[in-house]
């Protein structure tokens, strides 16, 4: 008796994560449950500036590279920064943060220097190393003192401000 009880109760299990998780990815919100009234949410991911909002993780998505267009002998172009941002968790005051990875994909093997990045009024409650990131002015901002980031390298900082603020490579120097 204990057995089918058992089996009874893993079968239902089964049966509600099953329910769940195609109510849960198909994006629907419906009703599926019927008579026990289980209202699943919509799982929406919103598309702003490579972000995916889980602000318990520390996880970033990148979006699908693309091959830049480069002209003939140039060794490397802005499209070779990849600029990836996302929630972390808030500072203890409530303010949100955010985890911004700058990295260099460069496949010609070049380094690259004098990053610079459209980054509005940037402000952030929390002090960010000038010599990984500064605003010089309005939508000017410097990456890594302007020092070349080498093939393959990552540069990470947080900042914390009410808003993310929507990042992308201005220029940069083919070291």
């Amino acid at each position: 008796m204990n057995r089918r009880l058992l089996l009874l109760l893993s079968s239902f299990s089964f049966a509600a994560l099953f329910l769940f998780l195609v109510g849960f990815f198909s994006g629907q919100g419906k009703n599926i449950s019927g008579s026990l009234g289980l209202k699943l949410l919509a799982f929406r991911i919103k598309h702003w500036n490579n972000t995916l909002p889980t602000p318990h993780r520390k996880l970033l998505r990148g979006t699908a590279m693309e091959e830049p267009n480069r002209s003939w002998g140039e060794k490397c172009t802005k499209a070779d920064i990849v600029i990836n941002q996302g929630p972390t968790a808030p500072l203890p005051s409530g303010i949100p943060t955010y985890t911004v990875e700058i990295l260099n994909v460069c496949v010609t093997g070049c380094d690259i220097s004098g990053i610079h990045l459209n980054c509005g009024w940037f402000s952030s409650a929390r002090l960010i190393n000038p010599k990984i990131f500064k605003r010089l002015r309005y939508n000017d901002c410097l990456v890594n003192d302007g020092k070349p980031l080498v093939i393959g390298g990552t540069l990470s900082f947080q900042y914390a401000n009410t808003f993310p603020y929507p990042l992308s490579v201005s220029r940069v120097v083919c070291s």
